[in-house]
């Protein structure tokens, strides 16, 4: 265990981890701005979200549908996490040992929880593709799965709410000229599936 957080926090001491934010796949998905703030290579790395929000980690909960090991020396994992929305694709190797010790243990399909940062990558084709760097994964219940899905809903709702109010949504909105309608269906069609 790290002493350091063993210990906690000292007097006065604020920590700047920031928040694992809610999003659907269908909208990580359309991620095609990553940036830095900051100037060293320890700054925070950031995507911006087509409804306006800046994420470094996100929060997800779907179906891991498979999972493959791949390598000898260097072992990682690559996985699938389906969502009502569409598939998030997770990645986790040496410098997520627990996560990818999470992964190795559980069998598809099931539901799973996931916080893990969020990567901009180029494919082979030249199109640009999100994955999702693991730091936990865990099963859950259908019932944690179907409260995600309404947080989320709700996060997202709010985000649409906000564009245009921000520096990140005006910065959103002019990259990715987004159609508030678009996500709005989005939301009706996750939530239509739910068994509620």
């Amino acid at each position: 265990m790290n002493g350091r957080r063993a210990a906690g926090p000292r007097p006065g001491q604020t920590f700047d981890r920031e928040p694992a934010r809610r999003v659907f796949a269908g909208e990580l998905r359309e991620v095609k701005l990553q940036f830095r703030e900051g100037e060293d290579e320890k700054s925070p790395s950031f995507v911006l979200l087509p409804t306006g929000a800046r994420c470094n980690r996100i929060f997800i909960v779907g179906t891991l549908t498979e999972k493959e090991r791949r390598g000898d020396q260097n072992v990682f994992y690559h996985a699938r996490i389906a969502d009502p929305t569409g598939t998030f694709f997770l990645m986790a190797g040496s410098y997520q040992p627990e996560a990818m010790q999470q992964i190795a243990r559980i069998e598809p399909p099931a539901f799973v929880a996931v916080i893990g940062k969020p990567n901009l990558f180029e494919s082979q084709t030249g199109s640009m593709l999100v994955s999702v760097r693991a730091e936990s994964v865990t099963t859950v219940d259908r019932e944690t799965r179907d409260l995600w899905v309404l947080d989320t809903a709700r996060a997202t709702i709010e985000r649409l709410e906000e564009i245009g109010k921000t520096d990140d949504s005006k910065r959103a909105e002019e990259h990715y000229h987004p159609d508030p309608a678009v996500y709005r269906r989005m939301v009706y069609d996750a939530l239509a599936q739910l068994k509620i």
